[in-house]
């Protein structure tokens, strides 16, 4: 019995409405045939020596740089994101693809890690790949957070079915062309397009890794299904990540800073700040100034240089904004500048500061994905810490000020996979990027993230 022909996905504009592109949706039957191609592919890229593997790594870096303005443009008209910070991503993608190509040889190497001779006995690690990795990806930075899968997973000798979120489908489909076109085989790395039903049938495979990035609900779904099935999985989940500013920072340097961190790509990360605590002693020269920061940022269109401010990928995430402002007011919360959608086409809110919030309130609770803050005032190092762990997420975590060492100690005593001194809403490719609590389990980036799309080997040689 043939196959039904595909259903059309809409692809949207959020900052206009406008439909962009109708593409088809990969159903159950479809996403089976793109397994057993991605199974059957796997033996022989695994058998490619690792230089050809790198080789092709290097040129779809190449070709990113070579559609560079393309590549942004798609994804500022699909996602919201200002052109500018579109184009930030790219630059970004194209550092972390030259740290795997440094480091993917030398961290999948055969180790020798004993030998005796009086023995006759050697021991070794090998690192062998998984074999078939599901990767199923965000919107939010669709190359940061694909790449730090599909990269590595493939220099491991992994085929690679990657979903990206249907909000950033077609820049998953430029993805999917310039490594086809960079050399890794067509049945080494298959886009799978669609929605929750694809992912669901995606998760049906037998694969032998599952990769997601995206919503706590989601991973504890996902995370139970893998368990059941004895593969590797890795969850990178949601943040609800706090800021400490000390009361001896330079007030207007660390209001820039953070304001930077809660607003940038319109407060669409899970390390966006989410929450700040300032000390007693500065709490309101640091508002003043947070405050102007933000007021002088730019609402606009996505494609115009200028613009700071972007549209809200997500429709439904606009009411989850407009409630946690309204709980924020209701139970005490003192505005200070935005808290409603902007009345024009597509999708947009006001960036939004309140003070005088507590734990009480949903905005100091939980995610927001959105350009909204509380800023809550503390009159020690102690509450500080207390109110930063207060919370069942545990990603990234910061502290301002300009003693180390008391930046180490606060930080030492905080629950998060990451953490900052004096910065904020950064990512390192040299670093593990993990969280803590609902913020997932397992991680990307450093070798340790190469190391982790492969099945340590142990081998004990004893000779005759």
């Amino acid at each position: 019995m043939p196959a039904a022909d595909p259903a059309l996905m809409k692809i949207l504009n959020p900052a206009t409405g406008a439909t962009i592109a109708d593409i088809p949706e990969d159903g159950a039957f479809a996403v089976r045939k793109k397994y057993e191609r991605a199974r059957d592919a796997q033996p022989e890229w695994a058998a490619t020596p690792i230089k050809k593997r790198v080789d092709a790594i290097r040129r779809f870096r190449d070709c990113v740089t070579a559609r560079h303005e393309t590549l942004a443009r798609t994804l500022t008209d699909e996602v919201g994101k200002p052109i500018v910070q579109s184009r930030n991503e790219l630059n970004g993608l194209l550092k972390r693809v030259e740290f795997f190509i440094a480091e993917a040889a030398r961290v999948l190497r055969e180790e020798k890690v004993y030998a005796s001779d009086n023995e006759k006995l050697e021991e070794r690690i090998s690192h062998e790949p998984l074999g078939v990795i599901a990767n199923i990806s965000a919107w939010n930075y669709p190359y940061f957070v694909g790449s730090n899968v599909f990269i590595p997973a493939l220099l491991a000798g992994n085929t690679v079915l990657y979903k990206p979120s249907e909000f950033a489908t077609l820049t998953g489909q430029h993805i999917a062309e310039m490594l086809h076109m960079a050399g890794v085989p067509a049945d080494a790395f298959i886009a799978v397009i669609g929605g929750g039903n694809t992912g669901a049938a995606l998760l049906r495979q037998p694969v032998d890794g599952v990769f997601f990035t995206g919503s706590y609900a989601t991973g504890t779904k996902i995370g139970a299904l893998a368990g059941k099935k004895m593969i590797k999985v890795q969850l990178e989940l949601g943040g609800k990540d706090p800021v400490y500013v000390c009361d001896d920072v330079d007030i207007k340097a660390a209001a820039a800073g953070i304001a930077d961190g809660a607003f940038y790509n319109t407060g669409q990360s899970c390390c966006s700040v989410e929450r700040i605590y300032v000390d007693e002693k500065v709490h309101d020269a640091f508002v003043a100034a947070f405050v102007a920061e933000v007021k002088g940022y730019k609402i606009g269109d996505p494609l115009d240089e200028t613009t700071y401010i972007g549209a809200i990928t997500r429709r439904p995430q606009l009411d989850v904004l407009t409630r946690q402002a309204a709980d924020a007011k209701r139970k005490g919360a003192k505005l200070l500048t935005g808290g409603s959608v902007i009345k024009r086409k597509g999708n947009w809110f006001e960036p939004t500061v309140f003070v005088g919030v507590d734990h009480r309130m949903a905005l100091m609770k939980d995610e927001s994905f959105g350009p909204i803050i509380g800023i809550q005032k503390v009159s020690s190092d102690a509450e500080a810490v207390a109110l930063m762990n207060d919370t069942p997420y545990g990603l990234t975590a910061g502290v301002y000020t300009s003693d180390e060492k008391r930046a180490r100690r606060i930080l030492a005593q905080v629950r998060a996979g990451s953490a900052y001194w004096n910065c904020c809403d950064r990512v390192s490719p040299r670093l593990p990027w993990s969280g803590v609590g609902h913020s997932g389990i397992g991680l990307t980036l450093s070798t340790y993230g190469i190391q982790t799309f492969t099945r340590p080997k142990a081998w004990h040689l004893r000779g005759v």
